[in-house]
């Protein structure tokens, strides 16, 4: 059996703070195949961000090994994690912040393609940028290479942030939130660059949203994990995600997704939480830490015991006492 790409094996973060220790992730496991699509998707402060970094080596765990080809990152002699920081790339939230604003698009471009030896001297590396411009769509690139961040849109920003991580020629992307800071029509453009560049060129992703909808348009042959208070609720397919959702948080996820259609608005069954106000990682609630809000809890379990991520078959997996009581007693009867 071959090891996965990336693998997170029971992985937390924990941050300490003058309030009192934040566990931002807690207890997470998760596979990326090679050329797979994954989405971690929550809202504000689920974790996704974190996670993120954390299979990127931009963050140490607390807890747990972060893994590459089965290796821990963490004990890898210094060739070996310089191969693994080759192949897994980040793109930040917002490129503005994230491109350094006295470098040229071509430095930015140049200068991982001549420190790896990737490209021979001055005049390949322009050429090999060049090659990049094109390939996330920001053609002619003359007319980009010598520009500066300011002088650039923010969809053209988060270009350029991508053929950066395309330099190095990754196996993996972590994307956190790319597409969040773009105008609509822009973010459809760019998340149709990314999926081309997942075909061609067999790049994984690691996709961070908090919308459920992107997940489906970006990752429909991919997979979803859905995080809650830094802990995945829900794992599957993204087609079974999306069509069948059985974790009560990943249900409201899905009917805050606004409707265009009036007749389907009203139609839609309304998911009604217990609450709208999300818990504080300062102080997460015993047992199920959904249970202040979950339409489904049940005094005595959800407020006592914490769910474990358990399967509900070989491909999905779900954190909920109800949902594996009720799948269970389907199965038996």
């Amino acid at each position: 059996m071959t090891e996965p790409l990336l693998g997170l094996d029971r992985v937390s973060q924990v941050f300490r703070t003058q309030h009192g220790p934040v566990r931002a992730v807690d207890d997470v496991s998760l596979n990326v195949e090679p050329g797979q699509v994954l989405c971690l998707v929550g809202e504000s402060g689920s974790g996704k961000t974190t996670t993120a970094k954390l299979a990127a080596g931009l963050r140490r765990p607390t807890d747990g090994a972060v893994r590459f080809l089965g290796q821990d990152i963490w004990r890898m002699d210094r060739n070996q994690f310089r191969t693994y920081r080759r192949a897994v790339q980040y793109i930040h939230q917002d490129p503005y912040a994230s491109l350094n604003p006295v470098h040229s698009v071509a430095e930015t471009l140049t200068t991982p393609l001549l420190h790896h030896g990737i490209a021979r001297g001055r005049a390949d590396a322009l050429r090999k940028a060049s090659d990049l411009l094109v390939m996330v769509d920001l053609t002619p690139p003359d007319n980009f290479l010598f520009k500066y961040p300011h002088q650039l849109s923010g969809g053209q920003r988060q270009r350029v942030s991508v053929a950066r991580a395309l330099t190095l020629q990754p196996k993996l992307i972590a994307a956190d939130e790319a597409t969040s800071m773009l105008d609509v029509s822009i973010r459809v453009s760019l998340l149709n660059t990314l999926k081309r560049l997942s075909s061609e060129l067999g790049v994984g992703f690691l996709f961070i949203t908090h919308d459920l909808a992107i997940a489906k348009y970006f990752a429909w042959f991919g997979h979803v994990a859905v995080m809650y208070l830094g802990r995945v609720v829900e794992y599957g397919p993204t087609p079974a995600i999306i069509n069948a959702p059985q974790h009560p948080y990943t249900r409201a996820l899905l009917n805050a997704i606004p409707e265009p259609d009036p007749d389907l608005t009203r139609e839609r069954e309304r998911v009604r939480l217990r609450s709208v106000d999300i818990a504080s990682l300062l102080h997460v609630p015993p047992g199920c830490g959904f249970h202040p809000r979950c339409p489904l809890f049940e005094e005595g379990l959800c407020d006592v015991v914490r769910p474990p991520l358990a399967d509900l078959d070989s491909q999905r997996a779900v954190a909920c006492h109800v949902v594996a009581r009720e799948h269970s007693a389907a199965l038996a009867g």
